[in-house]
């Protein structure tokens, strides 16, 4: 499996970083950053791991948790797609919106 990551992934994961580096905590975000990057990296041998987002129940669109933080990807045949990183009691949108926190 391939994994990319999108625009707006992406940005979530800059504002995790700069929300806790504005928070005077910058190891935090830091750390954050680096374990939602490895639990990314499972999804390489274990596609499935994840569960359907319950917004969509789509088998193909999927989420694992990094509490407090929701990792959305889409699942296709031979490449992950991760679309979003939010914090997990945040309603799921997936329109390519500025990333908060």
């Amino acid at each position: 499996m391939k994994i990319l990551i999108s625009d707006s992934a992406f940005n979530d994961l800059k504002a995790i970083k700069k929300y806790y580096a504005d928070e005077g905590v910058p190891k935090i975000g830091d750390e954050f950053i680096i374990h939602i990057i490895a639990h990314i990296e499972t999804l390489i041998d274990n596609p499935e791991i994840g569960r359907m987002v319950p917004e969509f129940n789509e088998k193909n669109i999927r989420e694992l948790i990094h509490s407090p933080f929701r990792i959305v990807y889409l699942k296709e045949e031979k490449i992950i797609h991760v679309i979003r990183v939010w914090r997990s009691e945040r309603l799921l949108n997936l329109e390519d919106t500025p990333a908060k926190i």
